[in-house]
């Protein structure tokens, strides 16, 4: 008892510093930056090429597995082999007559990080926007590195429909899972041609969920009327604080079945080979056993596919990011560390209960 009772003091004692200085510095930064207009709007697009990013990976660990005499004649032969590779290609160049160098196909990677209401879709948006003006339908693909439970339906709808716009423009497009694609996430993965995920990620759920208290009970027992005025029969077919009634009810499943109708002919319309009736329940599936089923086309990491592909391609990574006000940062921030800091309270709890 004496631990539980110094635990909860502990929390509300955390809890109640974060939050303060949270809405200090928030109001302090807000008001510094009250003339800025909508500046922090703007965003700028990224791009890093991935092929750098692996090789430098291999080369630093190459180097320190070898003695300092053997990693100055390592890095020498690098640089001579460079310099013999890019003369070797101009002396191919002027002999053949191109001006340039032939291109090579690339991949074009975009990552989707999904909370219930698809807060990434516009950063989505504008790098497939940015993506679709320079890429070529007959050698370049289109990876989306994609990560999500669900959420909300009119929002991953619309980011569905984003991915959309690339198989409408004929670029091919794959789909890869390394944690979970569920519901709205896997609406928004059956939009590719391929999709790939790890043994463990989670795909599926297609189904729909709705769920709200009901306080109408205990306002009626302390004596508290609500009302709810509507125009339209079913303007309002279920309250939280008013009387819910089975007419209500009734059309309110109504709603969420045609929702489920929707995403099932979603689903089935771009994997044609899936048998929807069969896995459109709700039920989730890991990724073996999602390839049993044909939720998914193959089982590999994003990193296996990005770095196989850096073997014929060139991989470029695309993120739109928008410029964060101060008090966005700040919130951020204070929130990372809130979280660690409650994460760390759970692990201490579970220790003390082991023990």
């Amino acid at each position: 008892m004496e631990f539980l009772t110094d635990f909860g003091l502990f929390i509300a004692k955390t809890v109640t510093l974060v939050v303060a200085i949270l809405v200090v510095v928030t109001v302090i930064a807000s008001a510094a930056h009250k003339d800025r207009g909508d500046a922090s709007e703007e965003g700028e697009l990224k791009v890093r090429k991935l092929n750098e990013k692996y090789r430098k990976l291999r080369e630093h660990l190459q180097a320190k597995l070898r003695s300092d005499s053997e990693r100055k004649r390592w890095e020498k032969l690098l640089k001579k082999e460079a310099k013999a590779k890019l003369k070797e290609e101009k002396a191919r160049l002027k002999k053949s007559g191109d001006e340039q160098p032939e291109e090579r196909a690339r991949v074009f990677v975009l990552d989707f990080d999904g909370d219930i209401k698809a807060s990434d879709t516009d950063p989505l948006r504008r790098s497939i926007t940015a993506v679709l003006s320079v890429a070529d339908p007959e050698r370049d693909e289109v990876v989306v590195r994609l990560e999500s439970g669900g959420g909300m339906v009119h929002s991953y709808g619309l980011a569905a429909a984003q991915l959309d716009r690339i198989r409408a423009k004929g670029i091919s497009l794959t789909a890869c899972v390394d944690k979970v694609a569920a519901s709205g996430g896997y609406m928004m993965a059956c939009v590719a041609d391929r999709i790939v995920a790890s043994p463990f990620a989670i795909l599926g759920s297609i189904g729909v969920v709705a769920q709200l208290p009901n306080f109408h009970r205990l306002l009626k027992k302390n004596d508290v009327d609500f009302e709810v005025l509507t125009a339209g029969e079913h303007k309002r077919t279920m309250t939280i604080f008013g009387e819910n009634t089975e007419k209500g009810r009734a059309k309110f499943l109504e709603d969420l079945e045609d929702t489920h109708v929707l995403f099932k002919d979603y689903v089935s319309e771009r994997r044609p080979g899936l048998d929807v009736s069969a896995v459109a329940n709700g039920d989730i599936w890991f990724g073996r056993r999602a390839l049993e089923v044909n939720l998914i086309d193959e089982i590999k990491t994003s990193d296996e596919y990005l770095i196989e592909a850096c073997d014929r391609a060139d991989v470029i990574s695309v993120t739109y990011q928008r410029k964060r006000s101060l008090p966005e940062k700040l919130g951020l921030a204070t929130s990372s560390a809130l979280e660690h800091t409650v994460w760390r309270i759970i692990g201490a709890f579970r220790n003390q209960k082991i023990q």
